[in-house]
Parts: C-alpha cells; sequence; structure tokens
C-alpha cells in the first residue's frame, strides 16, 4: 500500500529590500499627511483633559482659572467625593436613567425600522418624519415636555383623565415617585430616531434571497427575524446600544430643564451633580474630581462593551 508524500507548504516569499523601502515610504508618507490633523486634535482633547485633572488636584474655593497654581495641589477632592455616601446614589440613577431610556428607544427603534422596512403607500413621507425628534435641541425637547407634563394644564393629565386611567392630575416633575419617569420619557422621543436610522440602513443591506429560502422551509416570521434578521443587524444594534448609552449616562439636557436634579435628588444624575457641584455650591475643584469618576466609569463601560462589538463584527 503506497501512501501519498505530503507536500510542504510552500514558504512565503520574503520582500525585496526594494519593496520593504517602498512599503516604509509609504508609510511615512501617510503619518506626515495625517499628523496636522493628528496634532489639532490631540490638543483639543489633551489640553481640556489636562486642565479639567489639575482643577480636580487644586484645594479651597476655585474663582480663578487663569491663576490655578494659586490653589495648592491636593487629592482631598477625590477623598470627599469617594467618600461621600450621595455618590452610590447618583451612580445608580444614572444607570436607572440609561437603562429607562436605551431599552425603550431601541425597542421602539427596532419596531418601527421594520415597519419602515416593508414597502407601504406614504413611507417616503412617513421615514423623514419619525426621524425628526433627532433633530430637534434637548432644550427644546425638555421645554415641550414641561408643558405636556405640567399638574395644572398639562395634555397629558388631560388625556389621562378622559380615558378614565387617573382620577386627579399628577404631578409628574414635582413628586418623587414620577420624576425619574417624566425625564426619561422625554429622552427616549429624543434617541429613539437614532435606532431607526441604523437598523433600517442595516435592514436594508440584508439580502431578500436569505428571507424567500426561510420562507420556502416553513419558518414563521418569529424564526425569520431570529435566524434572519437579528444576526445580520446585531452588531449595528450592539455599536448603537453602546454609542447611545455611554450619550444617555452623562446626558443634562432634559433633566435639568426639567426638575433640576429634583424633586429631593430623585432625578440627580452624575452630570446634574457635577452642575450642582461647580455652579450652586462653587466646588469647581469637586465638580472636576467627580467629572474625571465620571470619565473614569464611562470609560470602563466603554471598555467592556467594547470587547462585545468587536466579538459582534468579528
Amino acid at each position: 500500500m503506497t501512501t501519498e508524500r505530503q507536500r510542504a507548504p510552500r514558504a512565503t516569499p520574503e520582500p525585496s529590500p526594494a519593496l520593504r523601502r517602498a512599503h516604509r515610504a509609504r508609510d511615512l508618507f501617510a503619518y506626515l499627511t495625517l499628523s496636522p490633523t493628528l496634532a489639532v486634535v490631540g490638543l483639543l482633547m489633551a489640553y481640556p483633559l489636562y486642565v479639567a485633572i489639575d482643577l480636580s488636584l487644586r484645594g479651597g474655593q476655585i474663582s480663578d482659572l487663569l491663576n490655578l497654581e494659586q490653589n495648592p495641589l491636593t487629592v482631598d477632592n477625590y477623598g470627599d467625593i469617594l467618600t461621600d455616601p450621595g455618590l452610590v446614589d447618583d451612580i445608580v440613577r444614572s444607570i436607572v436613567y440609561t437603562l429607562g431610556v436605551v431599552l425603550p428607544a431601541f425597542a421602539l427603534g427596532l419596531g418601527l425600522a421594520l415597519l419602515l422596512n416593508r414597502a407601504f403607500p406614504g413611507r417616503r413621507i412617513i421615514r423623514p418624519l419619525v426621524l425628526l425628534p433627532w433633530a430637534v435641541p434637548g432644550v427644546v425637547v425638555a421645554a415641550a415636555f414641561s408643558w405636556m407634563l405640567d399638574a395644572s394644564y398639562g395634555v397629558v393629565n388631560h388625556l389621562l383623565r378622559s380615558a378614565g386611567i387617573i382620577d386627579g392630575n399628577v404631578a409628574w416633575l414635582v413628586d418623587e415617585n414620577t420624576a425619574m419617569f417624566a425625564v426619561i420619557l422625554p429622552t427616549i422621543w429624543k434617541y429613539y430616531p437614532f435606532f431607526i436610522l441604523v437598523l433600517l440602513a442595516q435592514l436594508q443591506s440584508v439580502p431578500n434571497e436569505l428571507y424567500e429560502a426561510a420562507r420556502m422551509d416553513g419558518a414563521s416570521p418569529l424564526r425569520q427575524f431570529a435566524h434572519v434578521t437579528w444576526p445580520a443587524i446585531r452588531p449595528a444594534a450592539t455599536l448603537a446600544i453602546v454609542i447611545t448609552g455611554i450619550g444617555v449616562f452623562r446626558e443634562f439636557d432634559f433633566i435639568y430643564p426639567l426638575t433640576g436634579g429634583g424633586p429631593n435628588e430623585a432625578t440627580q444624575t452624575l452630570a446634574i451633580r457635577i452642575y450642582n457641584e461647580a455652579f450652586q455650591f462653587f466646588e469647581m475643584g469637586a465638580a472636576a474630581a467627580l467629572g474625571i469618576v465620571t470619565m473614569a466609569i464611562c470609560g470602563v463601560l466603554l471598555t467592556a462593551a467594547g470587547r462585545s462589538v468587536r466579538r459582534q463584527f468579528g
């Protein structure tokens, strides 16, 4: 019995010295071309970060940012922040606010993206209309919802009373039990179009032949979504959730105009706490230290989420 001789793997030829020099020259040219942009972006990122860290390490009342060196260096600001029992409550409220916005906004965006991906009369008109909230400034959205949720003349109370759901007016913005919901609601309205935009673009890249094959195999619409649609849009959905989550975690535009962090700190997230420390108590050093802590938390969350994103994109 004869055995076939296994062929040895062919060795990859090494590039010639001239080719290596050409590659190095090309890489050098690319870095030189990008260096002005990288320098400007680096300066815009590095200098504010340096100022924030320097500010967080200065003790005493800081009234003149141009003469920070007059204040002594200390880590007391971090010690006061990290030992404050209210910090845990602020972090918990930030997480509740983030999850309360991202999960419903994603579900709403996914449902509307699946609907808008289908052909129906008026689709070209409805598509841009559902994206309009994304273009409205957050402060304008907060002002509109403050009128809608007003305890005396708000349209939300009127509709709920007309439907028989409530008997009397609800003070949505001044009740500790409803204030968080009152700031989550407009934030969802602002952020769900982003999910529609990302998911709809991804849905349109899914080949129709996959659905036809699934239907021929007798797959129900739910199985088509589970085995065709979701695997195709999962990387984009994961990335959109991460980006939106980081943005909502440090959101300020909706909470402060509506409740200012109240009532009784019921809606005081980390972003509101930073503003109050800086502009109500004039503790600039403590506010900067709290900002660095918030940035570190976002960095940890982004690093953990980044691994999932990289696995999704393979």
